[in-house]
């Protein structure tokens, strides 16, 4: 522990060669089985002093082969770091009291979770619930006497026929599952129980939870409370036709006592995370007017209470804003920008000052954003913080001025004895129309300049998302095998304002099939491969993006694509989220307007593909579902293509949630990549 609180921001990684004694090559590379040692913060929340910092610190179980997470506590500078509780049971969503003498949190239970509160001076824990279903958002009130939170009140499922009775001891079928919903099914998580979630108060020393909301309206996120502890204000969609009109959401408010519901937004689109100002006269939320777009970025308002006055903070940042919080020195919020999340404070006047780069660490798989942070009244912030080389810290930022440092170092004891791959970031042209495209490079952990090596193309899914200077084991892994590894940008990846994002709209795949190619022709520029060394993978859109360039070219030596949409008329009407893309990502519904979507369909280029093929799959995938994966798998099976199908066991889309599938993905693709050493291939004839 005292080494990590010698260890500045800027110096984490000299300490930690330092730590092991020896040089960077001298130690072994990331492998396999150091997945199941590593450690990741997440939800970092400071206490209301600034003191104390209570937060999740997560691992890979090598026993139960899962991600687990337990409430650790420590001291804002990292000392006395310490388990919240004796309980090895998973544990999350701690929220401090306003006096912080108490930290309230759910624990897993036996219906799914339960809320419980610990006292800060002696440790004693209380269970305040005994629920039918798991609580989520837990808010304080002001005065501490009252948690609120959102539950599941289950609805009857349908039913359509009366059985007849069966024989005493017989064995019948179960009851056909019937449903009748829009969203009855959601990946990773399997069919939805019927119902609506509603808002709950429950006393801070134990009792019996009240409903505060009603209707069969949907009630999530957490809601925050009026200084005068009457009032909650919260997220909904409160429409008549809100299953169906499912991106709209405003901002309410409900009175505790009465339950009567103010609607305070009426913008078409969606209106949500509301906070209050430390006054409570204004309401600062955030949203956007939909423009049916496939991007469009998130903005910052500001409102009166009782919903008058209302205006968008202009920012003047073309970034996504999310997280806000709002105390006396402004609201703060993340975004991201260029690959990396920032956390920065505005004043109503809009004027945006950048407090923290680095947020993140939390996706630990491939490097996707993500993290968090929180902030006390005097605007000390906790947060996640992450680089290419380490999994989420928490770091401290003791106010807008002051530099952060980090207060915890939970994969010192691994990575400080780890080889790591280099990562650079890299810009180029795209010989689209000369728009400069961001990626990045890892590099084999003993790279030798002038050497080429063998290039994995790692393409982000999304599309509308974006890969960044983050750790990612995966990417590790396959620096280690000795690949260069690139992983781009393209047009289409969130950060680099609306207009880069929206260039999807109508158009995906589009140019950015250009923008990756670029990308590998700038890493031969560079001279760190060659163009028989090629090889792409990806997973999700990054699938779909890998099947289209072997349908478009013939440069590669291997391809693994993973959970690809290879028929987007047959995925839209199949996958958990098939009521999402029309008029957002093409025009109409897939029966309106068969050819454009057929048109994007990788499989619609399979007639050309030469390279040999890997195709992977979770077979519980619900968002790109097995059947889309069987398509391509089928082709070029038909087409004596050399190609197999690897069919995850229990897998939904996250394919790596489970640590041994991780491992086991990235085992395959390289696997399959060692197939076809590099090799001079002639190109075919290029594809429009």
């Amino acid at each position: 522990m005292k080494l990590r609180h010698l260890c500045s921001l800027v110096s984490l990684l000299s300490c930690s060669a330092l730590a092991a004694g020896t040089t960077e090559s001298a130690k072994p590379a990331f492998s396999d089985m150091d997945v199941f040692e590593l450690e990741w913060a997440s939800a970092p929340e400071i206490s209301p002093d600034g003191k104390h910092i209570v937060y999740r610190r997560n691992g890979m179980d090598i026993m139960s082969d899962a991600r687990t997470g337990n409430l650790w506590l420590m001291n804002a500078d990292g000392s006395e770091h310490m388990k919240l509780t004796t309980d090895d049971i998973s544990e999350g969503n701690a929220v401090w009291s306003p006096d912080g003498s108490r930290i309230a949190y759910t624990r897993k239970g036996q219906n799914g979770s339960e809320i419980f509160v610990y006292r800060v001076s002696d440790g004693k824990v209380a269970r305040l619930t005994e629920l039918e279903r798991a609580p989520s958002g837990l808010s304080w009130s002001p005065d501490g006497k009252t948690i609120a939170f959102s539950m599941l009140v289950p609805s009857a499922p349908p039913v359509m026929v009366k059985m007849p009775a069966k024989p005493e001891g017989a064995k019948w079928a179960a009851y056909p599952r019937i449903t009748d919903r829009l969203k009855y099914e959601q990946d990773g998580r399997g069919y939805i129980e019927p119902g609506f979630s509603h808002l709950f108060v429950v006393p801070a020393d134990g009792g019996t939870p009240r409903q505060i909301t009603s209707g069969d309206f949907q009630h999530r996120g957490q809601p925050q409370w009026t200084p005068d502890g009457r009032t909650l204000v919260f997220s909904a969609n409160r429409q008549p036709d809100a299953e169906h009109n499912f991106r709209n959401t405003d901002i309410y408010s409900v009175e505790i006592e009465s339950g009567t519901i103010k609607q305070l937004t009426t913008q078409t689109g969606p209106d949500h995370h509301p906070v209050l100002s430390p006054d409570g006269k204004k309401i600062a939320w955030l949203g956007y007017p939909d423009k049916l777009m496939a991007y469009q970025t998130t903005r910052l308002y500001v409102m009166n209470i009782d919903g008058s006055d209302k205006t968008e903070i202009d920012l003047k940042l073309d970034r996504s804003v999310s997280n806000p919080v709002w105390n006396k020195q402004g609201v703060y919020f993340q975004y991201d920008d260029h690959g990396n999340t920032k956390i920065a404070v505005t004043g109503l006047n809009g004027k945006v000052k950048k407090l923290a780069d680095n947020v993140g660490g939390t996706t630990v798989a491939r490097p996707y954003g993500g993290g968090s942070f929180s902030v006390n009244s005097k605007g000390v912030i906790a947060y996640t913080h992450t680089t290419p080389y380490r999994p989420a810290d928490v770091a401290v930022l003791a106010t807008n001025d002051a530099k952060p440092e980090l207060v915890t170092g939970l994969n010192e004891d691994i990575l400080a004895y780890r080889n790591l791959g280099r990562t650079e970031t890299v810009w180029y042209k795209s010989t689209a129309d000369g728009r400069d495209i961001q990626g990045w490079v890892t590099f084999p952990p003993d790279y030798e300049e002038g050497k080429t090596y063998p290039l994995i193309v790692e393409n982000h899914g999304g599309p509308i998302s974006n890969y960044g200077d983050r750790f990612s084991p995966e990417i590790q892994l396959y620096a280690s095998a000795g690949y260069v590894v690139f992983y781009p940008n393209p047009r289409g990846s969130t950060s680099y304002g609306e207009e880069f994002g929206n260039l999807l709209f109508n158009n995906y795949p589009g140019e950015d099939y250009q923008d990756v190619m670029d990308g590998v022709d700038e890493m031969i520029k560079r001279g760190y491969t060659s163009e028989d060394q090629l090889y792409v993978t990806g997973g999700s859109a990054g699938g779909i993006m890998s099947a289209w360039m072997i349908g478009k070219n013939n440069r590669f030596e291997a391809a693994a694509v993973v959970k690809p949409v290879m028929n987007w008329i047959s995925k839209l009407l199949t996958a958990d989220n098939y009521y999402g893309y029309a008029d957002y990502r093409y025009p109409g519904q897939v029966w309106e307007n068969p050819e454009t979507y057929w048109k994007f369909s990788p499989v619609s280029l399979v007639g050309n593909i030469q390279t040999p093929t890997l195709v992977m799959v979770g077979d519980a995938d619900m968002r790109t579902p097995l059947s889309e994966a069987k398509q391509l798998y089928s082709a070029l099976i038909l087409r004596k293509i050399d190609t197999a199908l690897v069919e995850m066991p229990g897998a939904y889309h996250f394919i790596s949630n489970r640590p041994s599938q991780m491992i086991s993905k990235v085992k395959h693709v390289l696997a399959w990549f060692e197939k076809y050493p590099a090799e001079a291939v002639a190109p075919v004839k290029q594809v429009k």
